[in-house]
């Protein structure tokens, strides 16, 4: 009589690899959707503040601005800086990297609140190619 010899299955062959490095892989996963969905968070943050949404206005309608770095302009990757509130008063020091087809810049926007006004004390434009400076406060308006 032959006897017949069932051989185990990929799994039944390497758990004890395969166990370990499917944890590890799936942790590692996780990290990384928490990590962006952290990112995302905090960029909504900076997307709705109004020291973000000035700058980006005053930017977009700057004729020098636009002839630079051409259009459409938009934001570049990940913005710096911070807001803080607390109570009617709050600081913003933001640097928004942009980007158009001519080129690409960073903007630069510090502002303090008080009450319900924001008073800007520097906004402006720095072109990655040539470090030329735009002031974006001489034409500001609110």
């Amino acid at each position: 009589m032959i006897e017949e010899v069932k051989e185990k299955n990929w799994f039944g062959r390497n758990w004890k690899w395969a166990v370990p490095s499917i944890g590890c892989l799936s942790v590692i996963i996780v990290f990384i959707l928490l990590f962006t969905a952290m990112v995302g968070k905090v960029t909504g943050m900076f997307k709705d503040s109004v020291p973000y949404e000035v700058g980006m206005e005053n930017l977009l309608k700057n004729e020098l601005v636009i002839e630079k770095l051409g259009e459409p302009i938009e934001p570049n990757g990940m913005f710096q800086g911070n807001i803080n509130y607390e109570n009617d008063n709050g600081t913003a020091d933001l640097k928004i990297p942009v980007k158009g087809p001519k080129g690409e810049a960073d903007l630069l926007v510090l502002a303090k609140k008080t009450g319900d006004v924001w008073t800007y004390q520097e906004m402006k434009v720095t072109f990655d190619d040539t470090e030329e400076v735009i002031d974006l406060l001489l034409n500001l308006k609110e």
